[in-house]
């Protein structure tokens, strides 16, 4: 087998986990230029650069399913890398978001096809679970919200492109599982050893499922109310938490896992953007800002690393 086609057949679905990072990014800065006006558009640029990576991604993956269906396969059936696959349905739906007010019909249909594949997979991977036999405590980590609490993102497009029972549906789906997956993920954290180097990343995926929580709450017409506040505090603290332990992750190798920072503290800042206009209290507008800061500074180190992991075909190999 050539060099070429090797690198198609190890091309990781994980790959689509940097179309979210960089998704949540755009929108954060589209609700920066709402509030602060500050004269120059960094959500379109990013809303381009996101839309043509995730073509050209897609394309390559769609590559391997037609070259290697067997790879496809045996990924998402594997017991860790399984966890990963939803994150193509998931940028489906944060494109949605994107395309919300700039392409309404164009975002229908992207929510559209990302929740049907999104409820495909989340019930593929439940089925998995319950009928397992292969499944070992080792193989748990953080990824695992993705395929069900992901449920969640479904009704920040979908209060405007369905029934509201749809996203009700959706987002109690994945409030159920939330606090089952973190109890169990924790007692795999505390008494079965640290994670491997590669997904310690991951960490920051327990600031996702109350941050976009409190996003689709609002969404949903709670507002900023009792429940909604336990949402965002919740996600404040565990971005707190982890915040508080950069030197530890900054050491770490590179790996494409690293994209797993950049979701959550996106959705972070997008819900403190939030708070600040629902509150209309200045600590969260500086809050929101310099959570924006950070995540800028995030993204651009995360795209630096990723393009100089691609030249030095770190990615991409067998066992990467």
């Amino acid at each position: 087998m050539s060099e070429q086609n090797a690198r198609l057949k190890n091309f990781p679905i994980s790959w689509f986990a940097m179309i979210m990072g960089l998704s949540g990014f755009a929108i954060a800065w589209n609700r920066a230029e709402y509030i602060f006006n500050p004269g120059f558009c960094v959500s379109s640029l990013m809303t381009g650069l996101t839309t043509f990576l995730f073509v050209v991604l897609a394309l390559i993956y769609a590559a391997k399913l037609v070259k290697y269906p067997q790879a496809v396969l045996d990924e998402i059936r594997h017991p860790v890398k399984q966890a990963f696959a939803p994150t193509f349905s998931i940028a489906l739906l944060l494109l949605s978001i994107v395309y919300l007010h700039i392409a309404p019909v164009l975002s229908f249909w992207l929510w559209s096809v990302g929740t049907v594949v999104h409820l495909a997979l989340t019930l593929y991977v439940l089925s998995s679970w319950i009928h397992h036999t292969k499944y070992e405590i080792a193989h748990l980590n953080p990824a695992w919200f993705i395929p069900v609490v992901g449920n969640i993102l479904v009704p920040v497009a979908g209060m405007q492109h369905a029934s509201v029972e749809v996203s009700w549906f959706f987002f109690s789906l994945g409030l159920f599982f939330w606090p089952v997956l973190t109890a169990i993920i924790f007692y795999r954290l505390i008494f079965h050893g640290s994670l491997p180097e590669r997904f310690m990343p991951t960490l920051f995926i327990f600031i996702a499922p109350p941050a976009v929580g409190f996003i689709s709450w609002f969404n949903l017409g709670g507002g900023v109310d009792a429940f909604g506040r336990v949402l965002y505090f919740v996600g404040l603290f565990f971005t707190l938490l982890l915040l508080g332990q950069f030197n530890y992750f900054r050491r770490l190798k590179f790996f494409l896992s690293w994209w797993a920072y950049s979701f959550p503290i996106a959705a972070m800042t997008i819900a403190t953007f939030i708070m600040a206009r629902a509150t209309g209290l200045a600590f969260y507008t500086w809050l929101a800002a310099g959570l924006l800061g950070a995540l800028s500074l995030l993204v651009l180190m995360l795209l630096a690393r990723t393009a100089l992991a691609v030249a030095r075909r770190e990615i991409c190999v067998e066992g990467a």
